[in-house]
């Protein structure tokens, strides 16, 4: 864990260094998947199957029910859920589904004072694709916050893929198909499942967007995919950057810093304070809280290797070092957090106040926890409805419109060199 102090003199040095840290993929992985998807490409099914095999222990044979898990069972995991769980995942999806339906843009239709009318006309994709991952991040909560935007915007099918290692599914993942509505649940995983998504084989349909969390090789699968098929982001480890005074209690602010180090030993967990001592309160109970976690290895590797205590003079100088971190979550635990967010400009998701964990967005909130990472929140939003939506404007005019904008039009194209736009107005001009 790293401790920085702005007034310390290599203070610029240290940070930019985090800043510009990437804990992602290397050259390697991305060597590897190139040839995943070449083998994909090519060779469909086939391809699958061994690199199905050869990563999970799962076998696809001829028998379709070792390819696809069907609606009944998901159906029925999702009965079979204690009512406790059935009735917070239930929460959570009329929450998410809620916040997104607000999302739905709006049509265009107008006419100018030339007489020309113009417009834009939304409509979903026909087909997306959502990857769930197996293993360490088996999460029902990606699933319905991937699935249910896709289906607010109106995607007629919806196909999930994630790896069943030794044919093994995870049944709160199926339980959230279930109340999704999810069409079809194929059991590949990892880039190989992105390929397949974007090229089709014999057995899976091509879909027009993939979104979905993966591990380095599923997000360099989307990087290189992107332009066969759309994508949400490429999503690199999490991160969170909490802001926080001495008045909170140092057991909040320590469990929320777990909360993302207990992801993947690449996340990372970021505290901006103005009170060293209450620093110091945060990572003795960080060392205590992490120490009572089933997931303590993984969380304290992250805090080892990539957590930081920022400790600044003023607060105020808190939002110029978050807006050049760009984080994913960030905590405003402040008396005002309304006045630090005017001047946050970027960060994937904003939480105010004491009482508003990251935690809850990552479930019931409402707002989507697919979110950019890596800075990219500088240029990029969270997973939304219209990552699953497109807008085709139009344009009609009669005689007076075309008078009124066409000789504009015919100036710029013969500057252009390009006679034939030219000609395609004058023509109808005369």
């Amino acid at each position: 864990m790293q401790r920085l102090n702005t007034t310390d003199a290599d203070f610029e040095k240290k940070f930019a260094r985090i800043v510009d840290d990437r804990r992602e993929s290397g050259e390697n992985v991305s060597r590897t998947v190139g040839d995943i998807l070449e083998k994909v490409r090519t060779r469909g099914d086939e391809a699958l199957a061994e690199l199905t095999a050869r990563y999970d222990s799962h076998f696809l044979t001829a028998d379709l029910d070792s390819w696809r898990i069907s609606a009944d069972e998901c159906e029925m995991a999702f009965l079979a859920l204690d009512k406790p769980l059935r009735e917070a995942l239930e929460l959570a999806a009329t929450r998410i589904r809620a916040y997104h339906e607000n999302q739905l843009p709006g049509d265009r239709d107008y006419t100018d004072d030339a007489g020309v009318r113009l417009g834009a006309k939304w409509r979903p994709v026909d087909s997306a694709g959502l990857y769930v991952p197996g293993g360490r991040a088996a999460y029902p909560s990606s699933l319905l916050m991937n699935a249910i935007p896709a289906k607010v915007a109106g995607v007629e099918r919806l196909a999930v893929v994630t790896p069943t290692p030794k044919g093994a599914s995870n049944p709160l993942v199926l339980a959230a198909a279930h109340l999704a509505g999810v069409d079809e649940i194929w059991r590949v995983g990892g880039a190989q499942a992105v390929a397949a998504l974007a090229y089709g084989t014999q057995r899976i349909r091509a879909v027009d967007v993939v979104t979905g969390p993966g591990n380095a090789f599923v997000a360099e699968a989307k990087r290189q995919l992107f332009g066969v098929v759309g994508i949400d982001m490429i999503a690199g480890p999490s991160e969170i950057l909490v802001i926080a005074d001495a008045k909170n209690d140092p057991d909040w602010i320590a469990a929320d810093l777990l909360s993302q180090a207990e992801h993947d030993p690449a996340s990372q967990s970021i505290l901006i304070t103005d009170d060293a001592a209450f620093a110091e309160q945060v990572e003795d109970r960080i060392d205590v809280q992490s120490s009572m976690l089933s997931t303590m290895k993984t969380a304290r590797a992250s805090w080892k290797e990539h957590g930081v205590m920022l400790i600044v003079s003023d607060l105020r100088e808190a939002i110029p070092l978050a807006n050049r971190l760009a984080a994913e979550h960030v905590e405003l635990a402040v008396d005002d957090p309304e006045a630090m967010f005017a001047d946050l400009r970027h960060a994937g998701s904003v939480f105010f106040g004491r009482y508003t964990p990251e935690a809850v967005g990552d479930y019931v909130a409402g707002p989507n926890h697919v979110l950019p990472t890596g800075r990219r929140a500088r240029f990029a939003s969270g997973l939304s409805v219209l990552d699953f939506m497109k807008r085709t404007s139009f344009i009609q005019m009669g005689q007076r419109g075309l008078a009124a904008i066409g000789p504009a039009a015919i100036a710029l194209a013969e500057a252009e060199g390009l006679p034939a736009h030219a000609l395609s107005v004058k023509v109808r001009l005369k």
